[in-house]
């Protein structure tokens, strides 16, 4: 067996959208792989046959996304991601054992997302821009203009005036109409019967953190707003019954935009909104990092007067269900990340990684979870993985920290070990012990590995995860000493021979580990952060983010972003720091990396500055692969050049 190789993310499978059709007999599900060029992935649809435990591929368009059952449970409508423009989308029916798919239909728009309503309507996104569909007289190409904040997202580029509408499709017609308004952006929806449920923002100027929940009825062609008069912030909503209609969502008064939801209902009838978890405290959604997943899934579904649900608790991602009284009972019990599911007929299918393992698909049987696909299982007969040893320690408060150690996978006895500290991104957001591929690649090239989920992560209750007002402080105290347990648990580990790295909020982390403390030899600061005062007023999220994570404004409070700002140690700062950047990150712009690469300079400190050319914040996650295997190959150069001598 060998070790786990640079380009081996290049053999992976990831699976993603399982749906099963309404019998519970059969699952379709996509398989993503990099592409022969490398320059992207293909995606194809797979199925899982229950009747004999088979599965294979069906389709070869290499582009296959927005997929649902056809009524006759035979057959797969899907689009054919590579024929899309901005004017034209084909979707193709393809059966169940596969064969050539035949074209269906096509909608004279760029569709985001599709469901079927019935037998001739669909609904589907796409998105629209008012200034581009009216003003005839735009130029295109040689500049851009915008008036609205945010004007640009991450991986998506500009976006101002663009909105996510809403549509409905006749197939028998041809014709789509739009049935939300041109500043309505739409986040989510559900239908029943002929009802539409949305959740969405109207907006000019600046959008707004807060959104409403609105029904639309088909027969009448109107929409209501039916969600209360006040602020609040709404994740999901479907109907749980003829009259109700469950939803998720959180004022945001105790903990801000970052507080965990909690679940209510609103009855119709009587106008009635009633919280049934008010003591639920938890994330409501996987936040469990890897990089080794590829394309979305919806992270709640309503099915048979249940709804289903993930949740991060402990460095796991759990799947729940809850009926509309408030009754939470856990339906996949086993540590790991639930990455996507189905439900149907009282089956549960699901896609996880588990066990140090790709990811799977598996099925809840009675009281057990059975494994029934073996898409990845070379990597376990063909390559060592390292183990994955969980450690908590306690804070200098007493708050318990969960994390992780990872020897080298040809660990031997007596012998002294260089270690990268790892940080994940969000705050809020999680490590787990699931299947990390760059954390296996260094183990195999005989570094230590260790990690945890410090103050801020999204793996306890809001407490926890509560850091607002405090970035780098008991959040840094938290690392620092979950570093000194894991050396002195460590005998192996060479204390003079330690590196950091991290994105995101793993970036800015590291940028203020490195203005705090000589204990690291080499930094790797990954799309960080290093001037809220800088954020605040360029990235696709800052206005409203930094505002609230940071409880103050560059008029409100300077002096309060400046204090909690790495620039401001940068004096400080002797640790040779590598800083990778994607020129295309608007999540954390690349100025952020280049104020402190020139600082760094500036004070005559070993730096050096990588940026991948039309990348965006999620390289490492969904990024072009060669730029993936490229990133990989400089953090862990400069961590030989100074922790392997």
């Amino acid at each position: 067996m060998k070790n786990i190789k640079i380009d081996d993310i290049c053999k992976f499978r990831f699976l993603s959208d399982i749906r099963l059709d309404s019998k519970g007999e059969n699952a379709c599900f996509l398989v993503h792989k990099v592409n022969d060029e490398r320059d992207g992935y293909n995606s194809n649809l797979w199925m899982y046959y229950g009747d004999n435990n088979r599965y294979c591929q069906i389709t070869n368009f290499n582009k296959a996304k927005n997929f649902f059952w056809d009524k006759d449970d035979k057959h797969i409508v899907f689009q054919n991601h590579r024929e899309n423009n901005d004017k034209v989308t084909n979707f193709y029916k393809v059966g169940i054992d596969g064969g050539t798919p035949e074209k269906l239909f096509e909608i004279n728009r760029k569709v985001n997302s599709i469901e079927r309503i019935n037998d001739k309507l669909y609904l589907f996104t796409s998105t629209y821009n008012h200034v581009q569909e009216n003003d005839i007289n735009q130029i295109e190409g040689d500049y851009i203009i915008v008036d609205e904040i945010p004007f640009w997202n991450n991986g998506s580029g500009y976006t101002s005036k663009n909105r996510n509408r809403l549509y409905i499709f006749n197939v028998e017609t041809g014709k789509h109409s739009p049935i939300t308004g041109e500043y309505m952006d739409v986040e989510q929806y559900t239908v029943k019967d002929d009802n539409i449920l949305f959740i969405g923002k109207e907006y000019k100027n600046k959008m707004q953190v807060e959104n409403n929940i609105f029904m639309y009825n088909i027969e009448n062609e109107e929409y209501i707003k039916v969600s209360p008069q006040r602020k609040f912030s709404y994740s999901y909503a479907a109907f749980i019954d003829n009259h109700e209609i469950i939803f998720s969502g959180s004022d945001m008064t105790r903990y801000g935009n970052n507080e965990n939801h909690k679940f209510f209902i609103i009855d119709l009838k009587t106008k009635d909104i009633r919280c049934i978890t008010p003591e639920l405290e938890i994330s409501l959604w996987n936040t469990v990092g890897s990089d080794c997943r590829f394309g979305g899934s919806p992270t709640m579904k309503i099915k048979e007067d249940k709804l289903y649900f993930t949740t991060s608790e402990d460095g796991n991602s759990y799947l729940n269900e809850i009926d509309k009284y408030g009754n939470i009972k856990r339906t996949i019990e086993n540590n790991g990340s639930v990455d996507s599911y189905d439900v149907s007929q009282g089956k549960v299918i699901f896609i996880a990684l588990i066990r140090k393992k790709l990811q799977e698909i598996y099925l809840k049987s009675g009281l057990y979870e059975v494994q029934k696909t073996n898409i990845n299982e070379w990597v376990q007969k063909e390559r060592k993985i390292t183990n994955i040893d969980k450690i908590s320690t306690e804070s200098d408060l007493g708050v318990k920290v969960d994390g992780w150690i990872m020897k080298p996978v040809d660990f031997e006895e007596g012998k002294k070990y260089p270690a990268i500290l790892n940080i994940h991104g969000g705050p809020k957001s999680a490590f787990g012990d699931v299947f990390f591929h760059e954390m296996q690649y260094w183990s195999g090239k005989g570094y230590v590995v260790f990690f945890c989920n410090l103050r801020g992560s999204n793996t306890r209750d809001n407490e926890y995860s509560d850091i607002r007002g405090r970035f780098g402080t008991i959040d840094y105290e938290d690392i620092m000493n979950f570093t000194d347990a894991v050396l002195e648990k460590c005998p192996y580990i060479d204390r003079e021979r330690l590196g950091v790295t991290g994105g995101s909020y793993g970036g800015y982390m590291t940028n203020w580990i490195i203005g705090h403390t000589d204990r690291f030899k080499a930094a790797v600061s990954q799309r960080c952060i290093s001037n809220w005062i800088s954020k605040f007023n360029t990235t696709d999220i800052g206005y409203y983010w930094v505002e609230d994570q940071n409880k103050a404004t560059p008029w409100s409070d300077v002096n309060k972003l400046w204090d909690h700002s790495p620039i401001k140690y940068a004096n400080k700062v002797k640790t040779p720091t590598l800083f990778i950047h994607s020129d295309e990150d608007y999540r954390c712009y690349l100025g952020e990396g280049i104020q402190m690469f020139t600082a760094l300079k500036y004070h005559n400190v070993e730096s050096k500055l990588c940026v991948f050319k039309g990348a965006n914040h999620e390289l490492s996650r969904s990024g072009n692969p060669l730029q993936r295997i490229g990133r990989l190959k400089e953090i862990t150069k400069w961590f030989d050049y100074y922790l392997m001598k």
